[in-house]
């Protein structure tokens, strides 16, 4: 059996955690591209399990320490922490992409710094510790290295959710609906998603991201700041 290498045991002392079995962590740092070239299975259902053990703890301690928040803001709160762009801003602090297992290609375009590749291998060493040693040690992970963002969200939760504000603002300020138009670019393991969002007959922002939600999401976000600068652009000349 092939052990992890000091990239990867490095990897697990910033973790805090001792693997008693050693493969796992190999295999959690394994991505497809390396399995398609290796003899070594990938990291995916793993990161399926650790997306699942996320949702879990974050859930589990917001409903334990904010007992008076409403059912929708603790969802927003957690769908905050768990996003993946949350998630790829924890694994590059955490220097994941250095302990990564890719594929020849993969390596050379970068991969080792693309966020949906550091957000799936995050929730993968999260799956692999919740297998190695139970649900105590990977709460506890979670916890340590998402504590101060799920603080930060249940301070505010939903901010983030672009599409909602500028919905609402469209429809105050406008009396419009907001469109997206969304379209995709790339290989079915690797599609990138851009969109625009449009009222008024006027595009007024573009997103991109790896999902078509990321990618509505950012160019809400593009508008809200694009009406913003119109609105102080209004304000000057009313002066």
């Amino acid at each position: 059996m092939v052990q992890p290498d000091r990239s990867q045991t490095d990897l697990a002392g910033r973790l805090g955690h001792e693997f008693a079995d050693p493969a796992l962590l190999r295999r959690a740092l394994t991505h497809r591209s390396w399995e398609a070239e290796q003899d070594e299975s990938s990291n995916e259902r793993l990161e399926f399990l650790g997306d699942a053990v996320l949702g879990l703890a974050v859930a589990d301690h917001v409903f334990a320490t904010r007992p008076d928040m409403a059912e929708g803001l603790l969802a927003k709160t957690r769908a905050d922490v768990v996003s993946a762009d949350a998630l790829a801003e924890v694994a590059l602090e955490l220097d994941i992409g250095s302990a990564l297992l890719l594929g020849k290609g993969e390596d050379s375009s970068g991969g080792r710094t693309k966020p949906s590749i550091l957000a799936d291998a995050l929730e993968a060493l999260i799956g692999a510790v919740y297998v190695d040693a139970g649900w105590i040690p990977a709460r506890r992970l979670v916890l340590s290295l998402f504590g101060e963002k799920i603080e930060a969200a249940a301070m505010g939760p939903g901010i983030d959710d672009h599409k909602t504000r500028l919905q609402e603002l469209a429809a105050r300020d406008h009396g419009s609906v907001p469109r997206y138009e969304v379209c995709s670019s790339g290989p079915d393991h690797d599609r990138r998603f851009t969109a625009r969002a449009v009222f008024e007959d006027r595009t007024w922002g573009h997103g991109e991201g790896r999902s078509k939600k990321e990618a509505e999401q950012a160019a809400a976000a593009s508008a809200l700041a694009e009406m913003r600068s119109s609105q102080s652009d209004a304000d000057r000349r009313g002066k």
